[in-house]
């Protein structure tokens, strides 16, 4: 593997922050605001994250927009029925694991496409969410101690940066470091060499899946906290972003690989693309095509260096 294509991504990231750093020397490169990013794209590289073990997989799961929102619904509902925040938190985040893993048991025992049934599962659960909260933003009952879980610096690192970096080391060592990481890696190189070599795929598939939607519902009950309410959509901007860092994750430093620390950079190199250009005052149109381009210029580059002698 040549340098541009193991480390191409990353030097796009350099070559980024350089350009915005000095076109707004005054804003975009004080330490303040890189540390801003950190923050803003934290809940976004979570979501991510959870997409790299279904992608590890070459499948996708469509559904980690609506839990996200569901997340933040279930446990502002069950704050509001005096539950406490741990209960709360493990019953949240046990219901986002289970809908990852209906959606990877049918997918692998029925080989229902991932497409399909995760955008069914999706709608199911935005479905839900909308009966659980009635269609309303939910703000009452919020302890503060769990909002203290997405708000505030911890030795003057943003505590939501924390949490992604948590998250990050958790998916490099179960994809690195595990067995269950090496066969999701060898399904989706090989599905079929993989299960005649012994890979259990259908459990391996049901965690994969469990994991992204686990890992999405972490970051529903972030971005509630962060907020300090939860609202029945919030998470659902979260879907075609989440890919995007996860396949941009996938140019760098593995060829054409799911990996957890490219996935990190892709959700750095959309965070700091949408700061700079709100920096600049480039409307938000604008932004998303940006980020496109982006994301077609980092598939090129990986293309030419693969294909260079």
């Amino acid at each position: 593997m040549t340098f541009l294509s193991r480390f191409g991504t990353l030097v796009g990231l350099v070559a980024i922050i350089a350009l915005f750093s000095a076109l707004s020397p005054d804003s975009f490169a004080k330490p303040s605001n890189l540390v801003n990013i950190t923050q803003q794209m934290s809940l976004l590289a979570i979501v991510a994250l959870g997409a790299t073990f279904v992608m590890a997989l070459s499948e996708f799961d469509l559904s980690v927009g609506a839990v996200v929102s569901m997340a933040g619904i279930v446990s502002v509902t069950l704050f509001g029925l005096g539950w406490g925040i741990i209960p709360a938190i493990l019953v949240t985040l046990a219901l986002g694991f289970c809908v990852g893993c209906v959606s990877g048991f049918l997918i692998a025992t029925w080989r229902m496409p991932s497409f399909i049934m995760t955008l069914a599962m999706g709608t199911i659960v935005g479905g839900a969410t909308f009966w659980i909260s009635d269609g309303a933003t939910l703000f009452s009952n919020i302890p503060a101690a769990f909002r203290d879980l997405g708000r505030g610096y911890l030795l003057g690192i943003p505590v939501l940066t924390l949490w992604a970096v948590a998250a990050t080391l958790f998916a490099l060592l179960v994809l690195d470091h595990t067995e269950l990481g090496r066969r999701m890696l060898a399904i989706g190189g090989n599905r079929e060499a993989a299960r005649l070599t012994g890979v259990p795929v259908v459990r391996s598939t049901v965690w994969a899946f469990g994991l992204c939607t686990l890992f999405a519902a972490a970051a529903g009950l972030l971005l509630a906290a962060r907020l300090g309410s939860a609202h029945p959509t919030g998470g659902n901007g979260f879907l075609l972003q989440a890919y995007a860092a996860a396949f941009l994750g996938m140019t760098a430093f593995r060829d054409g690989q799911a990996n957890a620390a490219g996935t990190l950079l892709g959700a750095a190199i959309i965070a700091v693309v949408a700061n700079g250009l709100t920096i600049l005052g480039v409307p938000n149109y604008l932004q998303d095509i940006f980020t496109g381009l982006i994301i077609i210029g980092a598939v090129l580059v990986r293309n030419i260096a693969r294909t260079s002698p």
